[in-house]
């Protein structure tokens, strides 16, 4: 079985582009020889800044032979019905074969496809693949009609066995698929041919080319940390920096460079923000200060001096770069000595929000009031809520945020801090917009939590008074983020809020009933991914307080593990044949069986023990639903499993004594009443 190895050699492609243009590769020629019937054992594919890579291994050297039969309209059908089943068959009249069928003589087409050789499919699949490839943007050059990335110089395509190795012959555009390569832009030296994956790969990297960007990011890494270590100093993580870097380039050389004294007084966000931006340069930070001292740049050559070079020129580029963020920097200061925060946020007036829902500085006013009224329900002052929410955004009118809109609100706090303010009311600037998703920072401080409350609340509850809700996969202004901050702010404070409450503060107008249901679908999903089942949710929804999330969460807690233990599968079991049998006969009877028991009609140990049970559960449950000990009221009842079990095996319910159906009836209904009251079991499966 022969392996087969390509390769697309261009021009630099954009490092955000080639991890997934490999896959697109590996899925369409994989994809391609799969529908043709060329089967094989592994695949892998692999990018560099100017190739792509697939390797596939265990392929068939043809693929088989195949034969289908098809059955075609009947032997009197119209001429038109006959041309099409020939049409789509691609046979003659005389090849169909006539039949005996139900309902009459039916034509059938026999249809054989020999196998064909691997190299002819391959070919035919590869030139597909590469004419139609999914580039976000593409490019024509030359006077060809391909379009591709970046200019495409060499194919390789090559199928080898233990016989050897053959080119795949193929051309597109004019290129010619071959069994050579080239190494490195500059250190490479021209180009060489290969045999096999194997030889491939061992030939790249004498030609200095790391084909696999994981080896790539695991030497950048590795160097940088090291290099840190040297110093005293670390590298500042940054995956996406590290993948991003590892795609600029074949033969990572890293380099550790200085950082002009006169910058390293600015914020560290502003410099590892900047140097990341601009210069792709990773942070090196003084673990004892926190101040961010070097940096760490990738070339992609080794050179004669060891870089030094290289790095004068990336200082020099540098320090105009930086000079830029010390003059914002130092300018949004002046502006905050001179107006204060207060002065700052003036400038919101004049940013639009949106069309109906007015500026920033009317968002502003309305958290501001909003973050006064939840204050006290988090624990916070309402005046450092108040005076937290009015300047929260006003570091979006300073020149740095404009410069680096990342920043926001971390310039905020510095700013804030700057003026004086409370350490409170600094720290609510940048951690008001937090959580941004699902593994971001959660604010614990109680004004941020107001301020984050209310801005995120603002905003949902004003987008719905607006109806710009989100519909399908469509979510323009993050609102399903927005409702998933504020579920993992409230959770991970356990913060007791009556949301339907909370929404009435908010922007007028808001459905209030139909946002806390969006905030329940929001809540199934992130429960869902805590191990919580679906109908476990449910269950806990349908009760009251399903507006207390911290509440809600914790029975759906309890209740879950309750149903992972044997007495709660079982007990479910007999609630629902409880409930169902109750339910049959009050729709027979037309009456509602909700009271009425009594123990002196009960006329077997078993119906009697389940009498008892029942009033030993009401003492511990009552209580313990009272002060939210869901474990405790679930443990009671648990205990009535055994009782219900033995009743349901002792007595017949829908007995010809009609006092004492009755009475069995009323006795069910008060199972149900005692179980739902903890949680509503009727909403769980099985």
């Amino acid at each position: 079985m022969p392996d087969l190895l390509i390769e697309l050699f261009s021009e630099e492609i954009p490092a955000r582009m080639q991890t997934r243009a490999a896959q697109d590769l590996k899925r369409l020629v994989t994809d391609g020889m799969v529908e043709a019937g060329l089967t094989y054992a592994h695949a892998g594919a692999f990018s560099t800044p100017r190739r792509l890579v697939l390797t596939v291994e265990g392929l068939l050297a043809e693929s088989p032979t195949t034969r289908e039969e098809r059955k075609g309209p009947r032997t009197d059908a119209p001429e038109k019905a006959l041309e099409g089943f020939l049409r789509s068959t691609g046979l003659t009249k005389d090849q169909l074969e006539a039949r005996d069928d139900k309902k009459g003589q039916v034509y059938f087409a026999v249809i054989e496809r020999p196998g064909r050789p691997a190299a002819e499919i391959v070919a035919e699949v590869l030139e597909n693949a590469i004419r139609n490839f999914p580039w976000p943007k593409s490019m024509r050059w030359g006077a060809g009609s391909l379009r591709w990335v970046r200019p495409l110089h060499s194919i390789l395509c090559l199928m080898s066995d233990e016989a050897g190795a053959t080119v795949v012959p193929m051309d597109v555009d004019g290129i010619k698929a071959g069994d050579t390569t080239e190494g490195h832009r500059f250190m490479g030296s021209g180009r060489f041919s290969v045999t096999s994956f194997e030889d491939y790969e061992v030939k790249l990297k004498r030609a200095k080319v790391i084909l696999r960007a994981e080896e790539r990011a695991d030497h950048i890494w590795t160097d940088a940390h090291n290099a840190a270590f040297a110093r005293g100093l670390e590298v500042v993580e940054d995956k996406g920096l590290l993948a991003e870097v590892a795609g600029l380039v074949e033969w990572p050389v890293v380099l550790m460079g200085d950082i002009g004294e006169d910058f390293l007084g600015l914020p560290p966000e502003v410099l590892q923000t900047s140097m990341k931006e601009h210069q792709k340069f990773f942070s090196v930070r003084n673990p004892k200060t926190g101040r961010i001292e070097k940096f760490v740049t990738v070339a992609n050559i080794e050179t004669a001096d060891e870089g030094a070079t290289i790095l004068a020129g990336n200082q020099k580029v540098l320090a105009a770069r930086l000079s830029d963020a010390k003059f914002f920097w130092e300018n949004d200061l002046r502006t905050v000595e001179r107006q204060g925060m207060t002065g700052l946020a003036e400038g919101l007036s004049a940013v639009t929000f949106h069309a109906q829902l007015g500026t920033v500085g009317d968002k502003v006013g309305r958290v501001a009031a909003l973050a006064s009224e939840i204050a006290p329900m988090v624990g916070a002052s309402p005046d450092l809520a108040d005076e937290a929410a009015r300047i929260c955004k006003a570091d979006l009118v300073s020149e740095m945020v404009y410069e680096f809109p990342e920043l926001q609100g971390i310039m905020g706090r510095y700013y804030a801090a700057h003026a004086g303010l409370p350490e409170a009311v600094a720290e609510a600037c940048e951690m008001h917009y937090k959580p941004l998703g699902p593994s971001d920072e959660v604010p614990t401080g109680p004004v941020s939590i107001a301020v984050a409350l209310a801005d995120k609340i603002d905003t949902l509850t004003g987008f719905w008074a607006i109806d710009e809700k989100p519909t399908g996969s469509k979510d323009p202004y993050a609102l399903r983020r927005a409702a998933l901050g504020v579920i993992r702010l409230v959770l991970t404070n356990q913060l007791r809020l009556n949301l339907t409450e909370v929404f009435a503060k908010g922007y007028p107008g808001a459905d209030a009933a139909d946002l806390l249901s969006f905030f329940h679908d929001r809540l199934k999903v992130h429960l869902r991914d805590e191990g919580i089942p679906h109908d476990v949710i449910d269950a806990c929804l349908s009760m009251d307080g399903n507006d207390d999330l911290a509440l809600l969460v914790n029975r759906a807690t309890a209740l879950a593990g309750f149903m992972k233990t044997e007495d709660g599968a079982n007990l479910v079991a007999g609630f629902k044949r409880a409930n169902n049998i109750l339910s049959q006969a009050e729709e027979k009877d037309g009456v509602e069986y909700s009271f009425g028991a009594d123990v002196k009609f009960a006329d077997d140990p078993a119906e009697k023990g389940l009498f008892a049970a029942l009033d030993d559960a009401d003492k511990r449950i009552k209580p313990a639903m009272q002060s939210e000990d869901f474990e405790t009221a679930m443990a009671a009842m648990a205990q009535l499993r055994a009782p219900i079990d033995a009743f349901f095996e002792a007595v017949q319910i829908n007995t010809d004594n009609d006092v004492v159906r009755r009475n069995r009836l009323n006795l069910l209904s008060r199972i149900r009443q005692t179980c739902v009251g903890v949680a509503d079991l009727t909403r769980l499966d099985g």
